[in-house]
């Protein structure tokens, strides 16, 4: 079988390329705009452009992959906020031009990133949110990320491609960026491992579904091997949150994350940022029961694992 990973030189895209050299034909397509050459595998075919070029369905076709893993993006909000046609370009155009080259070369199925942010503000009782609840993104990001999974379904609803977009909570492990958008986790792991102190924003009782980027690649290995279609009875084009189901405050997060580090210290406190969610959680029961993946990494091993990695890089 052969895998093509957009954007495979980034966080999610470096750790799913590792998992899969060695069982699977690997490429990847990254113009290294936010992914890292570092990340690149030796073993994995690699094409650098960026997936608005002209010769994208070329390119695609002459790898000729069997399953499509769609992970580029512009993914920082503060980006979406400042140019939200760039964002839009990426996400949405982006989208649509890898999904026609899926066509093109005769994939058979194609798992599309998008994110927690198409939900917006979530109503406290609604937690953890199914895929059918209400969406109402709060920045320009979480708009594009919507539409590209309308546009992913407009494009392959009508073909033989089975596909489906990925939901992906708050995400976290070994080669995050702390830098930029880097998520909480790095950035905490990150300055701990200077022996500085954290800096939470707001009173750090806000809460997130935080999801080990080990379940993220395993999620996706499952759902590109399984028997099961994706969209199945989903004419609008299915979706499929790849979350924990858990609420973990950042408060509890920098507490588990300290002695990690030997610091005994206590975090800093700033202003709360404007936009920032109280609370957030996916349930993952959809993608348990059409392809049987649930994540199994618990927090404290997760970012146990983590913070090993960015202490190995001081």
């Amino acid at each position: 079988m052969r895998i093509l990973i957009t954007g495979g030189a980034g966080f999610i895209g470096a750790n799913l390329v590792a998992e899969l050299v060695g069982e699977f034909e690997v490429g990847v397509i990254d113009d290294l705009s936010t992914g890292s050459a570092d990340n690149l595998h030796v073993d994995a075919w690699f094409q650098k452009m960026g997936i608005l070029e002209p010769d994208l369905q070329r390119v695609v076709g002459e790898f000729g992959p069997d399953v499509v893993v769609h992970l580029a993006a512009q993914s920082s909000v503060a980006v979406s906020l400042e140019d939200p046609e760039r964002d839009w370009a990426a996400n949405v155009e982006g989208t649509r031009r890898v999904a026609e080259a899926a066509v093109a070369c005769g994939a058979s199925r194609m798992i599309s990133a998008s994110s927690a942010a198409v939900y917006g503000e979530p109503a406290e009782e609604d937690l953890p949110l199914s895929e059918t609840a209400q969406k109402m993104p709060t920045s320009p990001y979480g708009e594009s990320k919507l539409a590209a999974e309308e546009v992913l379904a407009g494009v392959l609803v009508s073909t033989d491609v089975d596909f489906a977009s990925f939901r992906f909570a708050n995400v976290y492990g070994p080669m995050q960026d702390s830098e930029g958008e880097g998520g909480v986790v790095a950035v905490f792991s990150s300055i701990l491992a200077r022996g500085s102190a954290p800096t939470i924003y707001g009173t750090g009782k806000q809460t997130r579904d935080f999801i080990f980027v080990g379940d993220v690649v395993s999620a996706i290995k499952t759902a590109m091997l399984t028997g099961a279609r994706l969209r199945e009875g989903e004419p609008g084009g299915p979706a499929y949150n790849i979350s924990t189901g858990r609420e973990i405050s950042v408060n509890t997060l920098a507490a588990l994350l300290s002695p990690l580090a030997g610091y005994l210290g206590t975090a800093q406190y700033a202003s709360a940022r404007s936009g920032d969610i109280g609370r957030s959680s996916l349930n993952p029961g959809k993608a348990r029961g059409v392809f049987a993946w649930d994540a199994r990494v618990t927090l404290e091993r997760g970012l146990q694992s983590t913070y090993d990695w960015f202490t190995a890089r001081k």
